[in-house]
């Protein structure tokens, strides 16, 4: 049986690393799924060690604010934000700017992978209306849709594994990652700047934007909800029941179908975070990860340490993934201190800027862009992305050593 075990995580994580399977339409969450239906019906899992499993704390936060995304997306908000991003600027280096600091913004509060998934397209047409090359436009908005999500312990989904499962306060990580974040949407600016020289320097060809709907009355209740729901991060309630509490207010609409609203949910997202949940539990069952980690503490190598945990992060966040590498790291060090936590939630997003395969934000990007008639290669992300996170990585690991954080 702990054969099986090993054979079905390794294969598993190999399909998080390729992202697909080759031959077949399986993708990520497929993957995980399939490994997980062998898993128990081998024995080696049981239905319940499956449910246990699973952080439903981490999945309730991560599906209420989708529910309060999917409202500024049926408002309009989005379609609004793209056009007035898209058309603000007749200079492209002003325009790249305005792209980066609002889709830092809005990802640090709505979560990186939502803000991608609703953006791309709209930002896209807009793009082409006016005869821009889209790619370096597009690598910005990943590029800071990750750097920004590292500001907030809801911006994206790790942090928000990572907040939950080590009980982080929410203000006192907002402080701490308020530096790098910066400086780290910053290195997004420079790096497009510096490797698409050629793409930007074309005029821009101001067309007019085409009028966007939006119903203000619902961008205002999606505003006061996300007031609301900062006002109960600073109450000892729940971070997960607190936005349930605010989703739930927002389906009670007049206007907005609960089906919409729960339609916009990613629930490929959250399957794919249960079904790790479940593979990675069964992995730790062997004690083979234990042993090794015992081994390499013997040995003086400790994975706390910033010489351990950044090699670790950029690796496996730009092989499996940072959101799959994330839930292994948490499963198999359940005991790490808060400090390391808060260096693992920095250094895994910040890590999964430097390839297309890096975090799933970036994918999102690249598959919605293509359907939208833009094509982001791995060449293209690759190019920017690879001086980006080096300087964010570099950084964000002197702020860790500095402040006592994580030692050396």
């Amino acid at each position: 049986m702990t054969t099986l075990a090993v054979l079905i995580f390794i294969l598993v994580y190999i399909g998080m690393a390729l992202g697909r399977v080759p031959g077949l339409r399986l993708e990520r969450t497929g993957v995980a799924l399939l490994g997980l239906i062998v898993l128990l019906a081998s024995g080696d899992l049981s239905l319940d060690e499956a449910a246990r499993a699973i952080d439903l704390p981490t999945i309730a936060l991560l599906f209420a604010l989708m529910i309060l995304s999917a409202q500024f997306e049926q408002s309009g908000f989005y379609g609004l934000v793209a056009s007035r991003v898209t058309h603000a600027a007749r200079n492209p280096k002003a325009l790249l700017a305005i792209l980066i600091a609002v889709t830092g913004l809005l990802s640090a509060i709505l979560t990186n992978d939502v803000i991608a998934f609703a953006l791309t397209p709209l930002i896209c047409s807009g793009l082409l209306t006016q005869k821009l090359d889209p790619r370096p436009y597009l690598v910005a908005l990943a590029g800071a849709a990750n750097a920004g999500s590292a500001l907030t312990l809801i911006g994206n989904p790790q942090n928000i594994l990572i907040g939950q499962s080590g009980g982080l306060d929410f203000w006192r990580y907002l402080v701490f990652a308020l530096p790098p974040v910066i400086l780290s949407l910053a290195f997004v600016y420079w790096a497009v700047m510096a490797t698409w020289k050629s793409a930007l320097a074309a005029p821009i060809d101001p067309v007019p934007a085409e009028p966007v709907r939006i119903s203000r009355v619902q961008t205002g209740k999606g505003l006061i909800a996300i007031i609301v729901l900062i006002v109960l991060f600073l109450t000892p309630l729940p971070r997960e029941l607190g936005a349930l509490a605010v989703a739930g207010l927002l389906l009670l609409s007049k206007r907005l179908s609960s089906r919409d609203m729960i339609g916009g949910v990613d629930w490929h997202l959250l399957l794919l975070f249960a079904c790790l949940f479940g593979v990675t539990a069964a992995f730790a069952k062997t004690g083979l990860a234990q042993d090794a980690l015992a081994r390499l503490a013997a040995s003086g190598i400790l994975p706390e340490r910033l010489s351990v945990m950044l090699p670790v992060t950029l690796a496996s966040s730009n092989t499996i993934g940072n959101v799959p590498a994330v839930i292994l790291i948490l499963k198999l060090l359940p005991s790490l201190p808060q400090g390391v936590l808060t260096g693992l939630a920095l250094l895994s997003t910040f890590a999964g800027n430097l390839l297309l395969t890096g975090s799933m934000c970036n994918i999102i990007v690249a598959e919605r862009a293509e359907a939208s008639g833009a094509r982001l290669g791995f060449g293209n992300f690759a190019r920017s992305g690879i001086p980006m996170t080096l300087a964010s990585l570099a950084v964000t690991g002197l702020w860790l050593w500095v402040t006592g954080l994580m030692l050396l």
